[in-house]
């Protein structure tokens, strides 16, 4: 028995054992998490049946159940029995002053699942689930009853989205328009003021333009309350106990019976929910509404930041392996650079907002924004400083890779080029560079990943709750690299740890964090589908 152990310790299947079972708890422990998260988030969308629940004391709740839970029994072991209590989404924000409440199942007389009942989804305090008394268009009443309410308003739905997103439209492009022209007139006023001109053919030209721009802004006005005027719609709804809430129809969002819905049509409404959580604007703080503009700087952010780490980075690496001398110095940096990668991120996000912001923005505003101060346009936190930001936190992991990939060039194949002729700056860019890109790839995917995931340094250097317009929007010069953005790594610290109203918070983090997770794999796997093809290629070549 002892002569086995021993020849099993030598052959090392002990070894094996090991390394297999910490892989496969790795694997396991990374699957329950993403699982975890996966079948929180899709939950958010899942329409669920509304319930009336008859408690024994003769009130009622409605709502919808989201969760449930064993409630401790500190009694003698004799007396302990499983005693559960289940969460209602009971909604009504407005009238009830919280969406959730815990019933305990002792004090539930009767269940029931109502065929009539209606959940509406509202721009403001959240769904409401109840009953409806009737709709009215001013004081006509043009339907009474819930089922017939419902139907109505159905009806009447796409016209009045379309007047709301006419509303959006003119408030946020042409009059955001019109305003940003009045802007730059004022500060072109300015700017000639402080250049002493006070009077003369372009002080004039731009006066005369204030009028004009007034004039139109006024003209859009009359239409945004022409357009507001014919909301005249309303619908009052009805609370289980029978309290009224008086709501105008273009607070209506969506309105549905989700107890008469069939299995394709919970399906149809579960990916209408996807749909609307990847391209519409967050409300009621971030806890609903969608997450595009997060997703759009998120994938903004990343962008910049790799078109800056990476030149960086290589231009780096090419030069300690390549060109600079071997000894004492060079090994004084590589040492530094591997210790930039192990820094805090947030030490990052200090220098930052003191090196970027301060220093170089605030100089940018002195030299070629001194109108607009003391509102400063690039000396404060904005898009492209967060990305400069996360590229000299994420630089250290290109250089080091692509370090790695120089060194595995082999000696001779340098050699033989120049020995054809070729000059040193030719051997490295049309010999050695190509056979390095895969490491520069995966140093990529690497600096992708970790940017697309830390937060601390966005929250000093530009990343916001809420951003009022997007980086890239039709305005001149099109591009504002300026201006501050959302995040979706951001969004998922806000909503979670920030929100006073954790319970209807929860869903939308669990949904940001796997739209976060799936955004990092499709940018990391369209990186390692290139690096891949690369390799390929350059294998062929070789042969």
């Amino acid at each position: 028995m002892v002569n086995l152990g021993k020849k099993i310790w030598k052959r090392g299947d002990l070894f094996i054992w090991l390394t297999g079972a910490g892989l496969s708890l790795s694997l396991i422990m990374t699957m329950a998490l993403v699982l975890a998260i996966v079948v929180n988030a899709m939950g958010t969308f899942w329409p669920g049946e509304i319930q009336v629940l008859q408690l024994n004391d003769g009130s009622q709740v409605l709502g919808v159940q989201v969760g449930r839970e064993q409630i401790p029994n500190y009694g003698s072991p004799d007396e302990q029995k499983e005693v559960y209590r289940v969460q209602i989404k009971k909604a009504n924000r407005d009238i009830y002053d919280s969406d959730f409440v815990w019933v305990d199942e002792s004090k539930i007389k009767l269940s029931q699942t109502p065929e009539v009942v209606v959940a509406v989804a509202r721009r403001e305090w959240g769904n409401f689930f109840g009953y409806v008394k009737e709709v009215l268009d001013g004081d006509q009443v043009i339907a009474q009853g819930t089922e017939k309410s419902l139907r109505v308003v159905q009806d009447l739905l796409p016209d009045i989205t379309a007047k709301n997103k006419k509303i959006e439209h003119i408030e946020k492009k042409e009059i955001g328009a019109i305003n940003h022209k009045l802007e730059r007139v004022r500060l072109k006023l300015k700017e000639l003021s402080l250049k002493g001109i006070t009077k003369g053919p372009k002080v004039d030209l731009l006066n005369q333009k204030i009028p004009e721009l007034q004039s139109q802004y006024n003209a859009l006005e009359e239409k945004l309350a022409k357009i507001r005027s014919s909301q005249t719609g309303k619908i009052i709804l009805q609370t289980v106990e029978g309290r009224e809430k008086i709501l105008p129809l273009y607070q209506v969002l969506d309105i549905y019976n989700p107890n008469s819905f069939s299995l394709v049509d919970k399906f149809g409404y579960f990916f209408k929910g996807i749909n609307d959580f990847f391209w519409d604007d967050p409300r009621e703080a971030n806890t609903e509404g969608g997450v595009f503009p997060a997703i759009y700087g998120t994938a903004l952010m990343v962008m910049i930041m790799s078109l800056m780490a990476t030149p960086l980075g290589v231009l780096a690496a090419f030069y300690l392996r390549e060109y600079a001398k071997q000894g004492t110095l060079v090994s004084i940096v590589r040492i530094a650079v591997n210790n930039l990668a192990g820094v805090p991120s947030i030490v990052f996000g200090v220098f930052g907002v003191g090196f970027f912001i301060y220093i170089i923005g605030g100089s940018i505003d002195q030299l070629f924004f001194p109108e607009a101060l003391p509102t400063p346009t690039f000396g404060t936190g904005g898009i492209l400083w967060a990305s400069l930001t996360m590229a000299l936190l994420t630089v250290p992991v290109v250089i080091v890779s692509t370090e790695e990939g120089l060194a595995a060039v082999p000696k001779g194949i340098r050699e033989a080029s120049l020995a054809l002729g070729a000059t040193q700056f030719e051997t490295t860019w049309r010999v050695v560079l190509p056979a390095v890109m895969p490491s520069i790839l995966t140093g990529l995917i690497l600096a992708m990943a970790r940017a697309a995931g830390e937060v601390a340094p966005l929250m000093i250097t530009g990343v916001v709750k809420l951003a009022p317009s997007l980086p890239i929007d039709g305005l001149w010069p099109f591009i504002h690299l300026e201006r501050k953005f959302m995040h979706l790594g951001f969004h998922i610290y806000d909503v979670g740890f920030q929100s006073p109203n954790v319970d209807a918070a929860r869903p939308m983090v669990f949904a940001t964090t796997l739209l976060l997770i799936l955004m990092v794999i499709l940018l990391n796997m369209a990186a390692i589908y290139l690096r891949n093809r690369l390799h390929k290629q350059l294998t062929a070549s070789a042969v």
